[in-house]
């Protein structure tokens, strides 16, 4: 399997390569060269493996790694989750499933990828004479969900830049309190767009990779730019899909509507994958909160960012530049790298670009866009919880909420898979208010009052934050992020190899 750049002006390499070099040298994203394409009946027969099996296979499509070196990949990334099954799945209501990402270390849907990428960044180090630097901007769960994967990995240095004030209380803590003699945290002033930016444009800064390379380190991305982040998350869909239809909930063929809450547009990228790939969807729901910049690319076919930024109660789609949209736009203008380039330039140069009408066309098949802001999220939130006895966090609630508006719009009975992306504890003042409408400053307390309610016990992880050492305390301009890297991971010794 090889990838090709989104902009066609860098020479293909293979899926284990694109993990160390993480973008394009033209700027482009890398994609798969051709999507592997699965049948039915191989897809149920993985719906019956356990979801690392599962996940080996879908891995081995892509990577030329062994299925049982993968498989003991696997095993080892997913020992730490809290459910044997990984990613279960619930029917909170008739044709309704809600497929639960959150149960690794960090409770957030970043982890089933970033406990995988640290085995595929070994096996890519094995032909590499440099360590990896990883850079890695965060809106609140991949930043630590990165730190937690990569935390005293050999060969690794990992740097994470999160938005000061546009995290959660516990989100913040998870990150600034991170062990490990190989990691720098710091906030940064200004929005996450601020900070992916930066970090993309540190990839293509020569002088600083020149530094990085002197010191030993090549740079690379934790983000779901790097197509080692954004395979393993391919995995959970198709087992979603295998695992309902040996159940039969769905009969095998049957076509499913995928729900996603998504500011960056990977987790939803990754479904549209697997689409490609033979699973059989219907729709794709694209949920927003009230950063609808995805919302209205998907009703008007203009994307813009020029537009107001918000922060809310679901902070990690807090998010105006939505990196893996040009994956998408890749494939939608019929993989014309030429159509990509004049669209990226466009959003340089004007903030904006609009697609061909005939592109459009094809998206409205597939994508339906809406958005739910703090209030609707809120009732959702409420609601799902007297209605179904079910805790959602903001961000899934997004996702709830616009599907129920979908529902009723088009008056469509397809099955449906709901993603939930992250523990509703690493929220749990925007939580209790809206189940209790009681506001609670300390995020601890509420976290308690929360349990009380619900009678859902806090993760252990979240009542570890309590009394952990912070140990990152910084804020910067942005302009100093990479001076920062280099200070504070450019001498560390690199380990012998045993």
């Amino acid at each position: 399997m090889l990838l090709i750049s989104t902009r066609g002006h860098s020479r293909k390499i293979t899926a284990l390569d694109s993990v160390l070099q993480g973008m394009a040298d033209d700027g482009g994203l890398f994609v798969p060269e051709r999507f592997p394409v699965l049948d039915l009946t191989t897809i149920v027969e993985w719906g019956r493996l356990s979801y690392q099996e599962c996940a080996a296979r879908v891995l081995n499509l892509f990577f030329d790694i062994d299925v049982e070196e993968l498989e003991e990949m696997a095993n080892d990334a997913y020992s730490s989750f809290d459910d044997p099954e990984v990613v279960p799945i619930q029917k909170i209501s008739d044709g309704e499933y809600i497929i639960e990402l959150f149960h690794g270390p960090t409770l957030a849907f970043k982890d089933i990828a970033l406990q995988m990428l640290p085995k595929l960044m070994a096996k890519a180090l094995e032909s590499s004479d440099k360590d990896a630097l990883i850079l890695t901007a965060t809106s609140g769960d991949t930043g630590k969900a990165a730190l937690e994967g990569f935390k005293d990995k050999d060969r690794t240095r990992i740097a994470v830049f999160y938005p000061n004030d546009g995290v959660s209380d516990m989100q913040r803590l998870q990150m600034v309190t991170q062990e490990g003699d190989n990691v720098y945290v710091s906030a940064i002033r200004g929005n996450f767009d601020d900070a992916q930016t930066t970090v993309k444009n540190l990839f293509a800064d020569t002088d600083f990779v020149s530094l990085a390379n002197k010191k030993g380190l090549r740079p690379t991305s934790a983000n779901s730019i790097n197509f080692g982040r954004l395979a393993p998350q391919i995995a959970y869909y198709i087992y979603a899909y295998g695992r309902l239809a040996a159940a039969k909930e769905i009969n095998p063929g049957q076509k499913v509507n995928i729900v996603v809450p998504t500011g960056n547009f990977g987790n939803i990228l990754a479904a549209y994958y697997a689409r490609r790939m033979g699973l059989p969807v219907y729709r794709f729901i694209c949920a927003s909160n009230k950063n609808n910049v995805l919302s209205d690319f998907f009703e008007s076919g203009v994307y813009t960012i020029r537009r107001q930024f918000y922060k809310t109660i679901s902070p990690s789609m807090d998010i105006l530049i939505s990196s893996n949209l040009e994956r998408l736009i890749f494939e939608i203008c019929g993989r014309d790298p030429k159509a990509v380039q004049l669209y990226m330039e466009d959003l340089k140069d004007q903030d904006n670009y609009r697609i061909r009408e005939s592109d459009k066309l094809e998206l409205d098949g597939l994508f339906f866009g809406d958005f739910a802001d703090e209030y609707p999220t809120k009732t959702t939130i409420k609601r799902t919880f007297e209605d179904e006895g079910y805790l959602l966090d903001p961000h899934t609630a997004v996702g709830r909420n616009v599907y129920l508006k979908y529902k009723r719009l088009m008056q469509d009975d397809t099955p449906t898979i709901i993603t939930a992306t992250a523990s509703p504890y690493k929220f749990p003042q925007a939580v209790l208010e809206s189940i209790a409408r009681e506001e609670c400053k300390d995020a601890f307390d509420a976290a308690e009052k929360l349990q009380a309610l619900t009678h859902i016990e806090i993760p252990a992880q979240i009542s570890a934050l309590k009394d952990a050492k912070i140990r990152f305390d910084e804020v910067l301009d942005k302009d100093q992020m990479g001076i920062k890297v280099l200070e504070n991971l450019g001498k560390t010794k690199r380990k012998k190899k045993k």
